[in-house]
């Protein structure tokens, strides 16, 4: 079978599977659903009003940011009730839990049913003798954890690996503990996602982080989407985008799948809508180019862009801003000229005219945010295909102006700021001077390790001591087998964890389980109850403070584990006053406006302001932090993209009753898939030339050039879809076990979940 041509790709397919505009009624049935079942519906019913609000609780769902409005209410999406009914749930996983069952025994459970036991009770450690967990005291594990990490014979045998929930004071000390102790080895959830957008945008910007505000969006005449499903992965999104095609701007969408939260969307806050009206349209043009294609549809554009100002000279670009405030035009300008359309079209899987027809929105339009999220991060190219976005923006001066700029839209409520907060594993020498000065330690300077770097370190066995603030590291990185196998052969693995997920049944030697505060319940300490702070994807601080009682008795907050692990592995606490700490968060916050002045000066003042403060950008006041003081063009070539003949292109997505790795449900409405998550979606043409049904059994046979390995995923139901020709997708986390840990983008090291060279068999035996 041979590589689709842009042609082929877009032969007729059936109609979406889901007729009604996203939102609406299905969302609202959704939400009464998921307040319903997980037990406790008035306490989940009032935890909602407090979402979102400015003296309630931040979401513990997604980073989208709130409205600065601060009389809306009900200021949360349908994954939002989902994420804070399962926090609020009733559910309990207490020690008669683990007493009926052993860790081998659930083991063979599935995500979601793990996940829905309910909340964690109390601290638990793994018993071998009798493959159970048992209650243990938390003197008694913070003592376990401080004489592991004590008898380790260098720092940087210990990983600590943080997700996205955690607060900005709890990442502030986690952060200060590791290197306190002497290792930059912390991981995050941010190597796996948008670590490709920080690395490109740092280089070609000079700052990490997107450009745009809120309010941007209610200013710019087009938004592209590209590589991002808002109706699932951040369903507020979708409110803004309602918006700007109602006064008309234009919604540009480059997407394998034809998403229907991008097609049209009615607001569940508006019900004659939802009952008499067929939504409102999202996308005026929807481009669904082949999987890994992006870069050369960027390119595309950006040639017809540079065409249409040589046929027209100083009527398309912006001559002053790219003279005043760029370097590198003309490099990559010749790079653009060199690009020819055959090969343009046959690895985007679009044509010549429908990349003109989106180059001729971006012209017309003055004011321009683009948008992205994992469907660019997670490729081989992927920083490559980042930096041409903004060379795209840099074309007409669509950064540092408002209704304009790069937006990319992380996932976790606060994985950007657990990165301000300085969780990374290549610190910024000027951080760590700030570090020394402000409490007198000299920090290591040498990098530390990334995700994958942690994954071969415990492999090799030169890493021993496993500690993850949160998230389920098994599940949620790149080839599963390998990787559990790792984190077996730690002498401890410690989780810090609300929910039981799989990461808790891949002990080490020891194992712990640290069950800790939800974002909705209170907080007391010794000076009262406590506020923390998150920042949204673009760049807002705010409060959170959570109404409910806790779970539990015996739980304690992220912040109080982190000072419990730190006092107890630490000779004399190093020398950092860790109770203090413990007893009043504001004395955190104090030290993280010593520490980043620039950012946080003033910041337990600033924390009152309804809706939060502004951290700033220094790209959207066209001050670029960059090598050469200025924004950067960057060229690259069109990537071959081909596949050897009978392979697909397999993307991993998420189902719509999914977040990250958390399985809410067994169902993707909008995908028209129930009861199910082991289903492959194929273009029908592709299912025939390989003689197979809709419905058939299948495996999945991954790949990988880096390792020649290849790898199974077995029990996979066809279904047929709305994919370009030679593309295929599935949920993650199961096809995780497909990806190899060596296959990586360039620069980022982000594993490259969204091109998984793949073929399709039936099941054996099937």
């Amino acid at each position: 079978m041979s590589e689709p041509t842009p042609d082929a790709a877009h032969d007729p397919v059936p109609p979406a599977p889901y007729p009604a505009p996203a939102g609406g009624l299905g969302a609202l049935r959704s939400t009464a659903v998921h307040v319903l079942k997980n037990r406790g519906a008035v306490r989940n019913v009032l935890s909602l009003f407090r979402v979102n609000q400015p003296d309630g609780f931040d979401c513990p769902g997604c980073a989208w940011p709130e409205p600065k409005d601060p009389s809306r209410v009900a200021e949360y999406c349908e994954n939002g009730v989902k994420a804070v009914t399962f926090e609020t749930t009733a559910k309990r996983v207490a020690p008669d839990f683990f007493a009926r069952h052993t860790v081998g025994w659930l083991r063979g459970q599935t995500h979601h049913w793990l996940e829905n036991q309910g909340r964690l009770t109390q601290p638990m450690r793994y018993n071998r003798a009798t493959d159970r967990y048992e209650a243990v005291s938390w003197d008694d594990a913070f003592a376990l954890i401080g004489r592991k990490l004590r008898e380790l014979d260098h720092p940087d045998r210990a990983l600590f690996y943080t997700s996205g929930r955690t607060s900005n004071e709890a990442a502030f000390l986690y952060q200060l503990f590791a290197r306190r102790f002497g290792t930059n080895n912390l991981p995050d959830c941010s190597n796996m996602c948008h670590e490709s957008s920080g690395c490109a945008l740092t280089e070609a910007i000079g700052v990490g982080k997107g450009t745009v505000t809120l309010e941007d969006f209610d200013h710019a005449d087009a938004i592209f989407v590209i590589g991002q499903n808002p109706g699932t992965n951040h369903p507020r999104m979708l409110t803004e985008l309602e918006r700007a095609a109602e006064r008309g701007a234009k919604v540009v969408t480059f997407n394998p799948l034809r998403e229907p939260g991008l097609v049209r969307f009615t607001h569940p806050k508006h019900p004659f809508r939802m009952v008499f009206g067929k939504g409102t349209a999202i996308s005026t043009h929807y481009y669904q180019v082949l999987i890994g294609g992006d870069l050369a549809a960027l390119t595309g554009m950006c040639k017809h862009v540079l065409e249409a100002e040589a046929a027209d000279p100083g009527k398309i670009l912006d001559r002053p801003f790219i003279a005043a405030h760029t370097d590198g035009f003309e490099t990559f300008a010749d790079e653009i000229r060199r690009a020819d359309w055959a090969t343009i079209e046959a690895q985007s899987g679009l044509t010549r005219d429908q990349l003109r027809e989106a180059a001729e929105v971006y012209m017309k339009a003055d004011r321009v945010i683009a948008c992205w999220a994992m469907g660019l991060t997670q490729h081989k190219h992927a920083v490559a295909t980042i930096r041409y976005v903004v060379n795209l923006l840099l074309l007409r001066g669509n950064i540092g102006k408002p209704g304009a700029g790069a937006c990319p839209v992380r996932g976790h409520s606060n994985v950007q700021g657990d990165r301000t907060m300085g969780i990374i594993e290549r610190p910024a020498a000027a951080f760590l001077g700030s570090l020394k000065q402000v409490f007198g330690f000299d920090p290591p300077h040498h990098h530390g390790h990334d995700v994958v770097g942690a994954i071969n370190a415990m492999a090799d066995g030169s890493a021993r001591v496993f500690v993850g603030m949160g998230g389920n590291f098994a599940a949620a990185t790149p080839d599963t087998e390998m990787t559990e196998a790792a984190l077996a052969r730690c002498a401890l693995t410690v989780h810090v964890s609300t929910k039981l997920n799989r990461s808790h049944l891949i002990p080490g030697a020891d194992a712990l389980i640290l069950p800790c505060l939800g974002r909705s319940e209170v907080d007391a300490q010794a000076t009262g109850p406590q506020r923390v702070t998150v920042e949204d994807s673009m760049s807002m601080v705010h409060a959170s403070a959570g109404k409910n009682p806790p779970a539990s008795a015996h739980l304690k907050s992220e912040v109080a584990i982190v000072c419990g692990m730190a006092k107890a592995a630490l000779p004399a606490g190093g020398g950092i006053d860790w109770a203090a700490f413990a007893a009043d968060y504001r004395l955190i916050r104090d030290k993280i406006a010593d520490t980043l002045p620039h950012l946080f000066a003033d910041f337990n003042r600033k924390i009152e302001t309804p809706g939060g403060f502004y951290l700033g950008n220094p790209a959207r006041d066209r001050t670029w932090n960059t090598a050469t003081g200025k924004a950067r063009f960057t060229a690259h070539p069109v990537p071959d993209m081909s596949l050897p003949p009978g392979q697909l292109r397999l993307m991993t997505i998420r189902s719509h009753d999914q977040f990250n790795t958390t399985v809410y449900d067994v169902h993707d409405r909008y995908r028209g898939v129930h009861g199910t998550r082991m289903v492959v979606f194929l273009h029908p043409a592709d299912v025939a030339a390989r003689g197979l049904a809709e419905g058939q059994e299948v495996d999945l046979h991954s790949h990988t050039p880096e390792d020649g390995l290849t790898r199974t995923a077995r029990g996979f139901r066809v279904v047929p879809y709305d994919i370009p020709r030679g593309c295929a997708a599935a949920y993650f986390p199961e096809t995780n076990v497909l990806v190899s840990k060596d296959s990586i983008a360039r620069g980022s090291r982000t594993p490259v979940s969204k091109f998984i060279p793949v073929t399709v068999t039936a099941a054996a035996g099937g």
